[in-house]
């Protein structure tokens, strides 16, 4: 079940997001958004009737003039956002995610996550934890694996929790959305071809992250990260110019109205540019495709509470908006 944003003040940065709407149980269909909350309904504006935001996305330097135009026309016929469902801003064709991305968040987890038979103190770890963040940024080797489109889910959707999950946990994330084919772009290139910027809420089971029969085989993301819904995603794209510049911006958290995650993309050890450069060196990023780019410290295992029947996060990022939903258990 899916609920509607409560508020339509201040919903983003700059004048204008991408989002995908439905009314009712009516087809989605790709609108523009803009901060009052009234949305343009772009099938109808652009007189393409299968169009779809990915679409616009294979085109995106082309249509940009276009949208911006749409954006100040008073003119069109535009309907307030909170008449429609909200669903997640775009469907990708690969999902990117990274890991240890977060200096204060990977010493936290090296810390949390003991090796049975480690008796060395907490001090000792956290040092150690530093050394390896440290060794890590100087050899510029970010850690991305691969997602799954098939968790994705709306902004305001329910979460459902496995009834296997036994420790369900959240991780807020910055995503960049792609724009134009990416293959071998350099860090200096590689924001030329983001389109904009939205959020994720990139799912965790954190007792099935390593595999316990063959502890050789190391950690298992298909099945810690990528049950459906597990990743939450908008309410929309904000395109990059909106945003700007990405080095300072805030992500917050909030489990049941307490603030779980407050960090500042400062804390980043490697920025969207060398992100997306990155995975760019290994495979081709297609306009649509998202990159997550890691999620900041005050994860559950952090606080030693992890995700139950009933709660409630509500994410929020500098610029983007912010996405709220409810868990709900799957029944065994």
């Amino acid at each position: 079940m899916s609920v509607k944003p409560a508020s339509a003040s201040a919903l983003f940065a700059g004048p204008f997001a991408l989002a995908t709407l439905s009314a009712a149980d009516g087809p989605a269909f790709p609108a523009l958004v803009t901060p009052d909350g009234q949305a343009l309904d772009l099938q109808v504006a652009l007189a393409e009737p299968a169009l779809t935001v990915r679409n616009l996305l294979e085109r995106w330097p082309a249509v940009l003039p276009r949208l911006r135009e749409l954006a100040d026309s008073e003119e069109l016929d535009r309907h307030p956002l909170a008449d429609f469902r909200v669903h997640a801003p775009v469907e990708p064709r690969q999902v990117f995610q990274s890991g240890a991305n977060f200096r204060q968040h990977v010493i936290d987890l090296h810390v949390a996550h003991r090796a049975p038979g480690d008796e060395r103190s907490e001090e000792v770890r956290r040092a150690e934890a530093a050394e390896i963040m440290d060794r890590r940024a100087a050899e510029d080797l970010p850690y991305v694996f691969i997602g799954l489109p098939s968790a994705v889910t709306g902004p305001y959707d329910d979460v459902i929790l496995p009834s296997w999950a036994a420790k369900p946990d959240w991780e807020l994330e910055l995503v960049a959305v792609i724009g134009r084919p990416a293959h071998h772009v350099s860090p200096e290139e590689a924001l030329h071809y983001v389109a904009g910027y939205t959020i994720a809420n990139d799912l965790t089971d954190r007792a099935t992250v390593f595999r316990r029969d063959m502890p050789q085989i190391g950690t298992d993301w298909l099945r810690s990260k990528n049950a459906p819904g597990f990743t939450p995603l908008g309410p929309w794209i904000v395109p990059a110019e909106s945003v700007g510049a990405t080095d300072d911006l805030r992500l917050t958290l909030k489990l049941n109205g307490e603030v779980m995650q407050d960090e500042s993309t400062k804390d980043m050890i490697f920025d969207v540019a060398r992100m997306v450069s990155y995975a760019s060196q290994s495979a081709q990023l297609l306009p649509g495709d998202l990159v997550l780019t890691g999620s900041p410290a005050g994860n559950g295992m952090h606080w030693g509470r992890l995700l139950r029947d009933g709660d409630v996060m509500e994410s929020a990022i500098t610029g983007l908006g912010s996405q709220r939903t409810r868990c709900v258990a799957e029944e065994a």
